[in-house]
Formats: C-alpha cells, structure tokens, sequence
C-alpha cells in the first residue's frame, strides 16, 4: 500500500516529506502500533538515530521480545 502525502499537506503543516514521515513513526511507535525497529525504518533512519529523536521529546524507548528477536536475527546475517 502506498501512501501519497501531496505538497499541498506539506505546505500546510510547513514540514518536509522525511519531518512528515519522521512524526507519523513517533505517533505509531508511542501508540505501541510498530516496534522500534519498524518504527525507524517507516521514518527512513537508523534505530539509533530514531532512539535520539525519540530521546529528544522524552518519549521512553520500550524494547519488546519482538525487538530483541529482530535484532538477534540482525546479528547473524
């Protein structure tokens, strides 16, 4: 499925596409609907880099069983 976010939204909201996709991965995360992990990739960021924005609007980081299994499965490829 794919989502359009037309220029007219963004000049709107005055975000750019990546700020756009970055607050809708926040909103999702702290709504436990996506993992960190789907949560940073959805924002097109690293995992760290999504902990140190998350981080930034002193939004808790939790780290699930389904977290640490995606990152075992990380580790051995």
């Amino acid at each position: 499925m794919s989502i359009v976010i037309t220029d007219e939204l963004l000049t709107a909201t005055r975000m750019t596409e990546a700020e756009m996709k970055q607050e809708i991965a926040v909103l999702l995360f702290q709504k436990e609907k996506l993992t960190l992990a789907q949560a940073s990739r959805f924002a097109g960021m690293n995992r760290i880099a999504f902990q140190h924005l998350l981080a930034s609007r002193q939004i808790p980081v939790h780290y699930g069983v389904e977290d640490l299994e995606q990152d075992i499965i990380a580790i051995e490829v």
